[in-house]
């Protein structure tokens, strides 16, 4: 899917392919995707980096007296979206962001993820790949085109039709990606009613996290084409599994796995361990990234198959953290607990960095744990040391707040602004009086 381009490339495949407008695309730092259309007679300006915005008006960005910011624009990420009139087509361009005096913006989430990236190249590691699981509902919408929480289907999983009536847009997306240049390994119905998941192929870490963006924008357009609404809300229906994204991730030196060591009796290597390590140190710190809304904690409770307790197994599904059977190059550690409202730039340069941490300072992976973890009394995760992902929001924020680790990966801006955030947005959800509260207490009391 990583494809190398010049500037000029970009230019001759606007010209070859009637490409007429140009989406300059970008995020905010929760990951909402963002663009400045242009018109093709813009383009060389574009990419000479004088595309310039008002950056005082995105989340989590400037204040209005240093608002003025430009877009670079990346020309390995540029796409034509297939989807769009074959006449007059338009195209993206995910773009890095700077400040007017020629800096990269601290504020970027691209940027960074592009930091941590370096530090890992400087450690020697030619690469960090990642694998993502994306998982997504489809529901019904209503007379005047409005998303409810009723789902499409009854479906469960690897259903087919006519039972899995998601199908058909699955394969649209999964379609569309294909021509966009992903590499899909899997496309199905997942556990819950109107559930799917589509796996892309693995690639380095920035092009993974551009790629989310793009997965996520494909499969909300095509859900509509097909009269559905595609959400990737962790929990829309109570009772239900939620839908995560599970991560696989990897470090490659010289070309070669480093987490792979075929003596060891779990074929994984010293780093692999001290990886897993820095994990299992830093989870709680980092899991605000990961699973950065209210919404996300719905879904990281015992009993639907989400990971709740940080421990890693070779063996079983239940921990945190997972090593799938795959070996050789294929060896990877699987995390499980992010879901995909992650800003997948920050939640990747989170778990890089505890990772990496690990590794540099040697920190050792606790021992495996090949019970069912679901199954053990508290008592028995106790003499394990066994503890828990944050409950709520607010515990991760608190967290991540006390962490040198991450300040010093997000940079003052980032932290700050993230965390000021994400407390107003508890604040305001636990201000609610919510239909539960009302079910249960309006005529009890």
């Amino acid at each position: 899917m990583k494809v190398e381009r010049t500037k000029e490339d970009v230019i001759n495949l606007v010209k070859e392919n009637d490409v007429k407008f140009i989406r300059l695309q970008f995020t905010d730092i929760f990951g909402v995707l963002k663009n400045v259309a242009i018109t093709v007679d813009q383009l060389e300006k574009a990419l000479a980096n004088e595309c310039m915005f008002d950056g005082s008006s995105i989340e989590g960005f400037a204040r209005i007296e240093e608002s003025d910011m430009y877009l670079r624009p990346d020309p390995d990420t540029f796409a034509i979206f297939p989807w769009r009139s074959q006449s007059g087509k338009v195209a993206r361009l995910i773009c890095d962001v700077y400040t007017s005096d020629g800096k990269p913006f601290e504020g970027d989430p691209r940027y960074i993820l592009k930091k941590m990236v370096s530090k890992a190249q400087s450690m020697g590691y030619d690469q960090f790949n990642v694998g993502p699981e994306c998982e997504f509902f489809l529901f019904l919408t209503d007379n005047e085109g409005k998303p409810t929480t009723i789902t499409h289907d009854n479906a469960g999983y690897f259903d087919l039709g006519p039972i899995d009536l998601g199908e058909n847009a699955r394969r649209d997306i999964s379609m569309i990606l294909d021509e966009m240049g992903f590499e899909i390994e899997a496309s199905h119905h997942e556990v819950a009613p109107g559930q799917h998941e589509i796996d892309f192929k693995y690639t380095d870490a920035l092009t993974a996290a551009d790629a989310i963006l793009t997965f996520k924008l494909v499969v909300k357009v095509m859900a509509q084409r097909h009269g559905l609404h595609a959400t990737f809300m962790p929990k829309p229906i109570a009772g239900i599994s939620g839908s995560g994204m599970h991560t696989n991730i990897s470090l490659f030196k010289d070309g070669s796995n480093a987490f792979c060591n075929g003596s060891d009796r779990n074929n994984l290597s010293e780093e692999a361990y001290n990886f897993i390590g820095g994990l299992v140190k830093h989870i709680s710190s980092i899991t605000a990234l990961t699973n950065p809304t209210v919404n996300s904690y719905k879904r990281l409770i015992p009993g639907y198959e989400a990971p709740v307790y940080v421990a890693w197994s070779a063996q079983n599904r239940s921990p945190l953290i997972r090593v799938p059977a795959c070996r050789g190059n294929s060896t990877r550690l699987e995390l499980r607990n992010p879901d995909p409202t992650c800003n997948p730039y920050l939640a990747l340069a989170g778990i890089l960095a505890a990772g990496l941490d690990g590794i540099e300072n040697k920190l050792e992976a606790p021992e495996p744990v090949n019970k069912n973890i679901y199954e053990m009394s508290i008592n028995e995760r106790k003499r394990q040391k066994i503890v828990s992902l944050p409950a709520d929001l607010n515990e991760a924020i608190k967290n991540m707040g006390k962490s040198a680790l991450v300040k010093e990966v997000l940079g003052d801006h980032i932290f700050n602004k993230f965390i000021t955030a994400k407390n107003e947005e508890w604040n305001a959800y636990r201000t609610q009086v919510t239909q539960w509260e009302l079910d249960s207490y309006l005529t009890k009391y």
